[in-house]
């Protein structure tokens, strides 16, 4: 089996991190830059996020660090994946890191979603500057 893939991102985003994290654990707010769906920063919360087109993705939060980490489970039973989003004060902002692992590039839907949202992070990423603004 092939390791599994990860992409990995980052964004300098300019706000303090306070409000990068609202806008990753804001319902509201999280589906103006990216998905709609209930997430919240607490352990072991099982939620889902819309991706239209791609359906309801089911997701557990795994670990929370407030105004620093936020991992999750993405894609249960599909893509079987984890998201991890750390947030660094750089300046007068935030660097937002982004590592979505745990693809599995041995099957196709693996690959697929490895290369399409390897292009498609960074775009998201920056709609979050727009839509926190």
């Amino acid at each position: 089996m092939t390791e599994p893939g990860t992409i990995h991102c980052d964004q300098f985003l300019s706000h303090a991190p306070a409000r990068v994290w609202q806008a990753l654990t804001d319902p509201e707010l999280h589906a103006r830059w990216w998905a709609a769906g209930d997430v919240q920063p607490v352990v072991g919360h099982r939620f889902t996020l819309d991706m239209g087109g791609f359906g309801q993705q089911p997701c557990e939060v795994l670990e929370v660090v407030p105004e620093r980490l936020l991992r999750y489970s993405f894609a249960e039973g599909s893509l079987d994946s984890t998201l991890t989003w750390r947030l660094e004060p750089e300046g007068t902002g935030t660097r937002l890191f982004l590592e979505h692992s745990g693809l599995d590039l041995d099957s196709p839907m693996g690959r697929q979603a490895f290369e399409g949202m390897g292009r498609g992070w960074p775009g998201i990423l920056r709609n979050m500057e727009k839509a926190i603004a």
